[in-house]
């Protein structure tokens, strides 16, 4: 997710960015000789400068790190040019909070490490080449402020759960409104299209069915009309699926559905569809895998999505299907080895009308969330290119 989405977003972090390389500059040239000192801290104010200018432009983990990893030797910088300084010992300690207004897990860790590391080394170099020279602070307590060290590491950590866990909490939030959004935008745009074309259509493929059976007719030219009624039978299958969607909820009958039953119903039907390409599915069922919803619609759900991984399959590949208990849930799994999705083409499943297939309407999807959310169940999709992809489906187990 990118964090800044308009140009008054990226004003204000230029603002506050030119306030900080102000501060950073003044630290360099106020009160302080020409030397190599001069030279080398000023070296480093340049590269945070340019990575904190650089990072609206591309907010890239390249970045990110490299931010990192310049502010962390600013800071250290700072305690060794300056050892007069006590508070230059205290930055020290929250070098990693700078990680957690990226809001990125690994790039926390990977600060918190490093700082521990430079921190170490800084220890041993005052007890054993320093002795109080320049630390003297340091050095007659070096055991007390290595203690207020790993405090000061502790509350990171926790300052950094707390805000993940909520960061998280918003976007799973943020995308259950995207796509309650979705499908309520399909909803109403399904009983337009069925309003203004369905009967068209039907007068059409009426009269089309009529000229089919004239005898009068040229067989050549009910070579055509048999092209046309096709076509009209496609254009109503795509308009009954967006009805399935956009019809309200009638009272929804419930059934104890055995998975092991719906999954062996399924992977019988699209056996043969897979053999066109040498594919084949292989099922896996744990026992007793049984949840309330209606078995129809599940069996919907999982043609859609098995018969996409056949797909998407490569030659000869087999598309690997499971099902199996965990901690109350029903947990079924469909893997495939194609070329995979990236993760804006993840993000952007289950909207109307986009698809990866060059003839696809996007809606088998978007009927799969339908019924999904229907059931009070999850849906989640990993993909990695050339690798591939696995959809994981969750129903409460019963």
């Amino acid at each position: 997710m990118r964090e800044f989405q308009n140009e008054i977003q990226k004003r204000n972090y230029y603002i506050i960015v030119s306030g900080i390389i102000v501060l950073m500059v003044m630290g360099v040239v106020v009160d302080n000789p020409f030397n190599v000192r001069f030279i080398i801290h000023g070296a480093i104010v340049v590269i945070v400068s340019a990575c904190l200018l650089l990072y609206p432009q591309y907010e890239t983990p390249w970045i990110r790190y490299t931010t990192v990893i310049a502010s962390t030797g600013y800071f250290y910088s700072l305690f060794y040019f300056y050892p007069e300084t006590w508070s230059g010992f205290v930055l020290l300690c929250f070098v990693p909070a700078l990680s957690i207004l990226f809001f990125d897990k690994w790039l926390f860790y990977f600060s918190l490490v490093l700082n521990a590391l430079f921190i170490g080394a800084a220890f041993i170099y005052i007890g054993i080449v320093d002795k109080g020279q320049a630390y003297l602070y340091i050095y007659k307590d070096i055991a007390g402020n290595v203690v207020n060290f790993i405090a000061s590491q502790v509350i990171l950590y926790f300052i950094f759960y707390l805000s993940n866990v909520r960061i998280q909490k918003q976007r799973m939030y943020y995308e259950q409104v995207q796509q309650a959004e979705r499908l309520k935008t399909t909803g109403q745009m399904a009983a337009a299209v069925a309003h203004e074309i369905r009967n068209p259509l039907t007068v059409v493929k009426g009269f089309l069915q009529y000229y089919e059976e004239d005898p009068e007719v040229n067989k050549s030219f009910k070579r055509n009309l048999s092209l046309m009624i096709d076509e009209l039978h496609t254009a109503e299958h795509v308009i009954s699926q967006f009805l399935s969607i956009a019809k309200p909820d009638q009272e929804k009958t419930l059934d104890c559905v055995d998975i092991q039953v719906v999954l062996n119903d399924v992977t019988e039907l699209l056996k043969m569809y897979g053999l066109s390409n040498d594919n084949c599915i292989v099922l896996s069922v744990e026992e007793g895998c049984s949840v309330n919803a209606n078995s129809i619609e599940l069996k919907q759900l999982f043609v859609n999505l098995i018969k996409n991984a056949i797909e998407a399959s490569p030659h000869s590949e087999a598309v690997i299907v499971k099902a199996q208990k965990y901690k109350g849930e029903v947990i079924i799994t469909v893997t495939d080895h194609g070329k995979g999705m990236t993760i804006n083409e993840v993000k952007s499943l289950g909207t109307p009308f986009y698809s990866l297939k060059s003839k696809g309407t996007g809606l088998g999807l978007m009927i799969c969330y339908n019924i999904v959310e229907k059931f009070s169940g999850t849906i989640e999709f990993e993909s990695e290119k050339e690798i591939g992809t696995t959809v994981t489906v969750r129903f409460l187990l019963v």
